[in-house]
């Protein structure tokens, strides 16, 4: 083991010395060299940058992964250099859960077979966001960690060695200004016995003083540039961070935008079988040739609903009183004659009959008249 006892004496010795410079500064008992106007502007430019892109960072980690347990074992993976072992999703999860369960109930009926629709979805979406977190992942978090774990890391060392490297700077000052009161005083009371060789010796000191100081201050000069290089290199870390929120928010709005197509497809589909939601899969027949069991598992409303299918959309009328006027959210492809097509944003006018199925209206735009569903509607005062 190399130990060698100089190196430690004079780092205790200049440890020391900064602790007494810097204690001195906090009581205002001794003088602090000030950085200029624009290196304090670029010191607070780079805490600010700091202290939001770690915010930013830490809750866009709860957006993307809500559950702080697997936020922890994704970090604990990453620190093993280990890969993330692959699992479903909730959306993947419950489409599966979903589909599982309408071959219990049986694919054939209403339920099973909505269930099977939906299951898919959700399982299309599970995918979907699988993809978002991994495009995120790579061109938002991880541009925002390097910054933290390298080049914030980097500026800090530097900042710590600029702040010693000023600690040493004033304790240079003050003993360079020591060394001059003290030959000062003795010039001005000299004690003729011992005048040269103690005016030698005040000489000597002050001169190595001045030497001390002048190496002090190239090495802040030379470290300040150092730090106001990286401080400066803040403006870039801004442009590449905005490059990678505009990638953030392309992926976003991806993401969304998918998950909307595959929900309107979902609620299209869903939406040319209407009947399907009274639960009964004998709803389809007509009344007048529906079978005996059949009738005696019909409720009211749904054999009031029946009646409403077998009627000529043509010779509903509409109600004296009742109607309302509707803006259209989604477009919708009317399935057969007796509905209406509609478009997105587009005012009807709707209105409901006696029996007709609650998920349903009739639309009036202009001479056409057609069955719409309610979920493609908003309704107006």
């Amino acid at each position: 083991m190399d130990f060698n006892v100089k190196k430690l004496a004079s780092d205790a010795g200049v440890f020391f010395t900064r602790a007494v410079q810097f204690t001195g500064e906090k009581f205002g008992q001794v003088e602090k060299t000030e950085l200029d106007a624009h290196f304090e502007n670029l010191l607070s430019r780079a805490d600010s940058t700091k202290n939001w892109t770690e915010k930013i960072f830490r809750q866009t980690e709860v957006l993307l992964q809500p559950n702080p347990s697997t936020r922890i074992e994704e970090f604990l993976y990453e620190k093993l250099d280990r890969t993330v072992p692959s699992r479903p999703n909730n959306g993947e999860l419950l489409g599966h859960y979903m589909q599982d369960a309408a071959k219990d109930f049986g694919p054939g009926t209403p339920y099973g077979s909505t269930l099977i629709k939906v299951g898919d979805c959700e399982r299309r979406l599970g995918g979907a966001q699988r993809e978002f977190l991994q495009t995120s992942a790579i061109s938002f978090l991880a541009p925002l960690r390097n910054f933290l774990e390298g080049d914030w890391k980097t500026i800090s060392k530097e900042r710590r060695l600029l702040e010693n490297r000023r600690l040493d700077l004033d304790s240079s000052k003050a003993r360079l200004k020591k060394a001059k009161l003290a030959e000062s005083k003795a010039a001005a009371v000299p004690d003729f016995q011992e005048t040269r060789p103690r005016n030698y010796v005040l000489s000597a000191s002050a001169s190595a003083a001045a030497h001390e100081l002048r190496v002090a201050q190239t090495e802040f000069d030379r470290q300040a540039e150092v730090t106001r290089l990286l401080l400066e290199g803040i403006s870039s870390t801004h442009v590449n961070h905005l490059r990678c929120l505009h990638e953030f928010v392309e992926a976003q709005t991806a993401y969304y935008k998918q998950c909307y197509l595959h929900m309107q497809d979902l609620q299209k589909e869903l939406g040319r079988f209407p009947n399907a939601f009274a639960g009964n899969p004998v709803l389809p027949m007509a009344s007048g040739g529906s079978s005996p069991q059949g009738n005696a598992t019909l409720p009211p409303d749904a054999a009031s609903a029946v009646e409403t299918d077998t009627l000529k959309i043509e010779e509903v009328q509409a109600p004296a009183t009742g109607t309302r006027k509707a803006k259209v959210l989604y477009d919708y492809d009317a399935a057969d004659t007796s509905e209406l097509s509609l478009l997105a944003d587009e005012l009807i006018t709707v209105y409901t009959v006696p029996g007709m199925d609650s998920d349903w209206l009739v639309g009036e735009r202009g001479n056409q008249k057609g069955r719409v569903p309610v979920t493609y509607l908003e309704l107006l005062s």
